[in-house]
């Protein structure tokens, strides 16, 4: 006998239709947690990749940080004698450079992070969110270890932390945050432009040069902090000693203005991430 054409074989399972979101404000975050094992492999993955076949492993994330800031140390603090604050400069510096090296992970990796994961994306569905989420928290790897070595920095100078320090997570999580926005406008661009993947480097440097890493908030004119304050890593970074070293008055006006550039910065980059997204496997 011959079966009819509208016959299914037995077991067979009806296919599964998979549309995109009709409106970019949709974030999936449900569909996003059903993927949560994925977002854990990519980001053991990224830290497997970081420090294979390197002679220092995971010692660079304090030879970076900390070379830098002897060599701010050495050229500006002895030098250039750049106020600090009346933090011993190599503390001041070093102690900024955390954080910065968190968000310049974050928003270099993420940036990338389609590009580099083209492959996957034209072959198997996920949330395409899980790729730079993943780059971002690969970088706490390097945070943690880099914070552990600022311990001795501070027994060194005889700094002892207050309740201040309490506030940190607050700083940390802001830090990871902006470079994750800013990380999810530079992925989409970079997909539609291969051109952005070069300008990523340029970008860092320029946004660490505006950034109160080497030298204090104090030396901007008063009539400029509010304007200096819409660059969200000024309060950050002025937060961040703060909590830590007790310098300075709390950074109230400039981290209200970070946070709300911070806001806007991420509700942006997902917006766009979210309205590009569909357009990923096609154009990559």
């Amino acid at each position: 006998m011959n079966k009819s054409s509208d016959e299914k074989p037995v077991g067979s399972a009806p296919p599964l239709i998979i549309r995109g979101s009709k409106s970019p404000w949709n974030l999936s975050l449900r569909e996003l947690w059903q993927y949560r094992e994925l977002v854990y492999f990519l980001t053991w993955r990224d830290i497997k990749v970081r420090y294979k076949q390197t002679v220092l492993g995971v010692a660079w994330a304090v030879v970076q940080p900390l070379f830098i800031a002897l060599t701010l140390s050495v050229f500006l603090g002895k030098l250039a004698k750049v106020p600090s604050e009346g933090i011993p400069y190599p503390v001041f510096a070093y102690t900024a450079m955390v954080p910065w090296q968190l968000f310049a992970h974050a928003l270099t990796e993420a940036g990338n992070s389609l590009v580099a994961n083209d492959r996957l994306i034209t072959k198997v569905y996920f949330p395409r969110l899980a790729i730079p989420m993943s780059a971002v928290l690969a970088g706490f790897v390097d945070f943690v270890i880099a914070f552990f070595v600022l311990i001795p920095f501070l027994a060194l100078y005889r700094i002892v932390p207050t309740a201040r320090v309490l506030t940190l997570p607050l700083f940390v999580l802001l830090t990871a945050l902006i470079g994750f926005g800013a990380g999810l406008w530079l992925s989409a661009l970079n997909v539609q432009y291969r051109d952005v993947r070069y300008t990523i480097g340029f970008l860092v440097q320029l946004w660490f040069l505006a950034t109160p890493v080497a030298y204090p908030t104090s030396v901007v004119p008063e009539r400029w902090r509010a304007w200096y304050g819409l660059n969200p890593m000024v309060g950050i970074i002025d937060g961040f000693r703060w909590s830590l070293l007790g310098s300075g008055e709390a950074p109230g006006g400039l981290l209200a203005v970070s946070v709300v550039a911070i806001a806007l910065i991420l509700g942006s980059g997902l917006y766009y991430f979210r309205r590009m997204e569909a357009t990923f496997a096609d154009v990559i």
